[in-house]
């Protein structure tokens, strides 16, 4: 019989094939496999890998040598502009920093997002392919011993330290990540095969915005920080590339402050970052190829190939606008500024078609050419520098840093230092001679350090028997407890319960967390007894407290329900002050979605207009950094304790609340009930026995995923059966201890 190919049809590929897939399918899905996204399996390195300990063997001299050395240089395939990789090496690490926003703490360098898609392929990213491949050499020789995310920081750090700025520090602890970030959602639009918008611009922007820009309700999707798709803060050109500088000044504002940028910080970054090299814009945007990830095989990974000359050095073709900010692009000095301030400055055009702007003044400075010896040519400025000086506030901190250039450096080498250690989370994770770690940097969220032993085994007994000596309840112990650790976000590594902060402001006073304010008076009340009044003799944090609350509380839970366990607790937790508390950035880390606690913000139809509730569920579970086994987990265990923030009966699938039965299973898989909807909006619902047509119980939309989704229902059931109920109690106490251990980089780095 002849041999016939087992690929029939019209279809070329197999499993691993072509769409379409099941997001095609069903684009409404609940899509819980995002929890399990970078997981060991994509590792190569293995979850064992200390890279803590791998790191602290590089000789940190000799490294920054390396990368220095590196950047006076220059390569055939890529030439460096005025001799020097400098500028370029600094927009890599800005732009693979600048991704980061304050709303849920997703971007920033922290996992080198910037080698994969999309990041990888924005447009505004263009080129930045480029900057790793030449510092590929310097990974190769260091190995796993630096991570990706490590040496693009540094080698930014060192780019400037080689041109004369004196940087604030640099701390290394990035782990990269090991395949593309599919969970961070970047916006509304639809991207074209170049990483720009899919059709008219004005359109695609408006997507993401609410109102028109200069209107009183203009403002940016949240949690969006970018003003446009591709983007990483602004358009150069102003709000849709019209040029309009007041318009640009609005939109830098909104951009900046997302990323956690105050005015001053804002200047000095814009300010401070164009006092380096150029912008590229010799080319038509449109005669340039396609991005990294959809570039032919055999380009090997680099995009937006050039067709013009060389493709590189003076036919260089990046963001469109052409030019230098400065006459010595290649050194620190405050010549971008005055520039800015005392030149006239007139809108024109780069050869590439791109709104910019240049000196109309006869005798104003000119820049060398970055390639051609010899050749001088005006000075440029983006729509996005004029704003500085059209907008009052801005220009307020433009002449005050222009009359006072230390004071400039300094503000800019701090806000460097901020841009590019924003998402790393508590000092406890900086590795190497150069981190910063005083208590004055408040975006840290700095905690004092430890004074005292841990406590031992005897006094924490002794501690138990003391908090539930108050009378305070096994469901308001667990839901206080859990309120405190449930703010860390391992996007950026802020929050937990370390630090005590759900007593101080703004926590305290967070509509979810009313019900603590009570529990943690009680649980003061023991901390206070326990440390005596001796001064300094605090041998118990409240933090510790709080958290010793819940694990007690769950054991006296478990029992009630015939099982014995232990609920592991780590001591040593501390609590930090009001003073070193920033109210306004902490504010962020309040939830508008936890389904946890059965919590949904009252502004959130306003906010997120067509995202149902359980997807925002699904997005803190994986902020929690959870899989879909523990999030289902810890669900039914904080039902069954009755942890709802309002202490409603919604979710409460049992009648012995406070005991740690499966009961929320068991009622959410069972077919002797029926769910009916509430109302028009479909946000909670009626359990009625169908037997006789009675009301049972009350859900949200929160409760009824776990029996509506197949992946979560698959899970219910395991949990369900008849010998379900040990697994479900050992797995919620191992998620509930991961997630009280989450924050504690103190102990596990």
């Amino acid at each position: 019989m002849t041999g016939k190919c087992p690929f029939g049809g019209d279809r070329i590929g197999g499993a691993l094939g072509a769409p379409p897939t099941l997001s095609d399918w069903y684009p409404d899905r609940l899509k819980v496999e995002l929890l399990h996204q970078n997981g060991p399996r994509a590792n190569p390195l293995g979850d064992d890998f200390d890279y803590a300990g791998a790191f602290n063997t590089i000789d940190y001299d000799v490294l920054k040598r390396d990368i220095k050395q590196f950047l006076t240089t220059s390569v055939a395939w890529w030439p460096s502009d005025y001799g020097n990789y400098g500028p370029q090496m600094i927009r890599m690490a800005w732009h693979a920093s600048g991704t980061y926003r304050i709303a849920d703490g997703r971007g920033g360098a922290g996992e080198a997002l910037q080698r994969f898609a999309p990041i990888s392929s924005w447009w505004d990213n263009g080129n930045t392919d480029k900057s790793r491949r030449l510092i590929w050499p310097i990974k190769q020789k260091y190995g796993n011993a630096l991570s990706w995310g490590d040496l693009m920081v540094l080698t930014g750090n060192c780019a400037l330290e080689i041109m004369g700025f004196p940087t604030y520090g640099f701390a290394g602890g990035r782990r990269d990540a090991w395949e593309a970030d599919n969970v961070t959602y970047w916006g509304p639009e639809v991207w074209n095969a170049k990483g720009a918008p899919s059709s008219d611009s004005m359109v695609t922007r408006d997507k993401r915005w609410r109102g028109k820009n200069g209107d009183a309700d203009y403002d940016l999707e949240n949690p969006l920080a970018a003003t446009h798709q591709a983007l990483i803060y602004v358009n150069p050109e102003g709000p849709y590339g019209n040029g309009d500088p007041m318009g640009s000044a609005r939109d830098i504002r909104i951009a900046f402050t997302r990323m956690a940028m105050n005015d001053e910080e804002t200047v000095a970054l814009i300010a401070g970052g164009h006092a380096f090299g150029k912008s590229h814009g010799m080319v038509s945007a449109d005669k340039v190829g396609p991005p990294p990830e959809i570039a032919p095989i055999e380009a090997m990974g680099l995009g937006w190939q050039n067709p013009d000359g060389t493709g590189f050095a003076q036919y260089t073709m990046t963001n469109g606008i052409e030019g230098s900010w400065t006459p010595n692009p290649t050194q620190w000095d405050n010549t971008y500024l005055e520039n800015l301030l005392t030149l006239n400055w007139v809108q024109t055009k780069s050869p590439a078609g791109a709104l910019q702007w240049t000196p109309s003044d006869a005798a104003a400075p000119k820049t060398p050419d970055a390639h051609i010896a010899g050749k001088m040519n005006p000075l440029m400025m983006m729509t996005s520098d004029i704003a500085l000086i059209t907008d009052p506030a801005y220009r307020n901190v433009c002449e005050k840093f222009l009359h006072d250039f230390d004071a400039f450096t300094q503000a800019f080498s701090k806000a460097w230092y901020k841009l590019t250690h924003r998402d790393m989370g508590p000092r406890e994770r900086y590795l190497g001679p150069e981190k910063r770690l005083e208590n004055g940097l408040l975006w840290q969220d700095p905690i004092p350090p430890r004074e005292n032993d841990l406590i031992g085994d005897s006094e924490i007994a002794a501690l138990k028997q003391s908090i539930l000596a108050t009378g305070t309840s096994v469901s308001d112990l667990v839901f206080t407890a859990f309120s405190a650790a449930a703010t860390y976000r391992n996007s950026d590594k802020r929050g937990g319960a370390n630090g005590g902060r759900l007593a101080l402001a703004p926590q305290k006073d967070w509509a979810v967390n009313r019900r603590t304010i009570p529990v943690v008076a009680a649980l003061r009340g023991v901390a206070d007894a326990f440390n005596g009044k001796e001064a300094g003799k605090m041998r118990v944090s409240l933090a510790d407290v709080i958290v010793l609350g819940g694990c007690a509380a769950l054991e006296k839970a478990a029992t009630d329900a015939g099982i014995q366990v232990e609920v592991p607790f780590t001591p040593g937790r501390r609590d930090t002050t009001q003073e070193l508390t920033d109210i306004e950035m902490s504010d962020w880390l309040k939830p508008v979605v936890d389904g946890f606690r059965n919590y949904v913000d009252d502004q959130f139809a306003d906010m997120a207009t067509g995202v149902a509730p359980e997807e925002m569920f699904l997005d803190k579970a994986q902020l929690l950094a959870l899989t879909a086994p523990e999030w289902t987990a810890l669900v039914g265990g904080l039902r069954a304790m009755g942890a709802n923030h309002d202490g409603s009966a919604h979710g409460i699938f049992t009648d012995r609340v406070g005991v740690l039965t499966n009961d929320f299973f068991t009622v959410l898989t069972s077919m002797d009930y029926e769910w009916k909807k509430l109302g028009d909006k479909g946000m909670t619902f009626s359990l009625d026995d169908r037997a006789n047509g009675k009301p049972r119980f009350k859900a949200t939309r929160n409760d009824l995923v776990f029996g509506s989704n197949s992946q979560l229902r698959a899970i219910a059931e395991v949990y369900a059966s008849s010998d379900g109920h040990a697994r479900f109690v050992k797995e919620f106490v191992r998620a509930w201890d991961k997630v009280m251990m989450l924050d504690r980089f103190d102990v596990h780095g």
